[in-house]
């Protein structure tokens, strides 16, 4: 039990992780009777839930960005730190940050997750997965630079492979993913190209379940598959990846394996507990499930240590039903703002029942004018369920001047059918090399150049 606060410094709780368990913890700790210190290696806070749409030209990375010192500025008791924790030393109470140390009375390590490929991790660099700016951006330039490369191919088989796209996982995220690449291919970049009819594009959306969106109801998975194929995009279920090299995917069917060329393999199938999930494993004693999430008590902290908690993606919550909390941002935010309503508790001498999520439903976009929302007993598709969809992400955007942004930026999009942040950019070691070799050349000396010698 946390001690009074009375003739005692202020408490000192330390977040890791400015995602939407740490940001909205730090939101509900605000101006209270506590000092909190938010670290993240990124100075802003990301929506991921749109970030497929930066990865296929719809909104821009500022659009779903807000910087986390700004969303915390009038919160007087808050303190934002810019860099990485390294290391935790729970008997000290202290987190580390290379030469750094951040003490704590209360630590919430909320530092999310990252992509799993299930062990086969070299399939990183041939399908990238969606989990943040760079991801979305580095998607982009694959998508585009594809349609790009087909304009100038003279080969058939070649020109096949640049027009087929894959995406691996029926999860939200890959049936929203293939919706948008469809919705490009079939409408958007229609009368762009001169060399190419982008009509003839293949879409495959490969689900090792038997059904896509499996969180949801079976009627609206169903509706869901069958939208996606009036849009033009192949739904294989029961379909598993064995291999991805050399722009070919391989995949079983039952008993039959099959080879598919294709230049652009996305990945939105599994995912994995961040790093720090091995940190606190190593320096607590703590449990982590099989995909490396930290298994947590009913009230978030973990065993043995009532004054360190995870919550979000990188918690493994299986007390109210048996089965782990899914990784979204609802579950993350509630999470988040239970354990600040539990520190506050606490520190008078009060507790608060375990944690209970709320679960107030599953939605997926599929196109324009179409998705899927079950909310329980009422359950809504096609128009009407994607209005709300609409109106739900504009809800959860952070900062107001995003709200505005977005909604402008999705009535364009409605009414030109445009994707105006279509931008190609470079690899980000491709850049780094041409900075490096411009330097070397900018900075090398001549023969018109004197030199000096120290």
């Amino acid at each position: 039990m946390l001690a009074s606060l009375e003739n005692h410094p202020p408490h000192q709780v330390v977040i890791i992780g400015g995602g939407f368990g740490g940001l909205y913890a730090a939101k509900a700790l605000a101006n209270t009777n506590v000092n909190v210190t938010l670290i993240d290696k990124r100075n802003f806070h990301l929506f991921q839930p749109l970030l497929y749409q930066v990865a296929t030209g719809t909104l821009s990375p500022a659009d779903i960005s807000a910087p986390l010192r700004s969303i915390l500025s009038k919160s007087k008791n808050t303190q934002v730190v810019l860099g990485e924790v390294n290391d935790i030393d729970p008997k000290a109470q202290q987190v580390i940050l290379g030469e750094k140390v951040i003490s704590y009375d209360t630590l919430i390590v909320a530092t999310g997750a990252k992509h799993s490929y299930f062990g086969k991790d070299n399939w990183q660099q041939f399908a990238p997965g969606l989990k943040t700016v760079e991801d979305a951006i580095e998607m982009r330039r694959r998508i585009f630079t594809a349609f790009e490369a087909a304009e100038h191919e003279t080969d058939p088989e070649k020109r096949r492979a640049l027009l087929t796209f894959v995406i691996v996982g029926g999860g939200p995220t890959g049936v929203e993913l293939a919706g948008a690449i469809a919705e490009l291919a079939y409408k958007t970049l229609q009368e762009d190209f001169r060399n190419i009819d982008t009509s003839e594009t293949r879409i495959l959306l490969l689900q090792g379940a038997d059904r896509l969106l499996p969180a949801i109801a079976p009627e609206l998975s169903q509706e869901a598959a069958e939208s996606l194929q009036e849009l033009g995009v192949i739904v294989q279920t029961k379909t598993r990846v064995t291999n991805i090299e050399n722009d070919i995917i391989t995949v079983k069917q039952g008993e039959q394996f099959k080879e598919i060329a294709a230049k652009t393999i996305l990945w939105a199938a599994g995912v994995q507990g961040s790093p720090m999930g091995k940190v606190l494993a190593q320096r607590t004693g703590v449990e982590c499930d099989r995909s490396g999430r930290v298994i947590v008590e009913p009230d978030l902290s973990i065993k043995g240590h009532n004054n360190i908690f995870v919550v979000g993606d990188l918690a493994s919550f299986s007390h109210q039903t048996g089965e782990p909390l899914p990784g979204v941002a609802p579950v993350a935010k509630q999470e988040g703002e239970y354990v600040a309503a539990l520190i506050q508790k606490r520190l008078q001498g009060k507790t608060l029942k375990p944690f209970k999520y709320k679960d107030y439903g599953s939605l997926a976009m599929i196109g324009q004018n179409l998705a899927v929302v079950d909310l329980g007993l009422v359950k809504l598709k096609g128009f009407f369920a994607w209005v709300f969809w609409l109106l739900i992400h504009i809800y959860f955007l952070i900062e107001f001047d995003q709200k505005i942004l977005v909604m402008i930026q999705w009535g364009w999009n409605y009414l030109t059918r445009k994707r105006s942040a279509r931008l190609i950019t470079e690899h980000q070691s491709v850049a780094l090399a041409k900075t490096e070799d411009s330097n070397s050349r900018n900075y090398a000396p001549t023969n018109n150049r004197q030199t000096v010698n120290a």
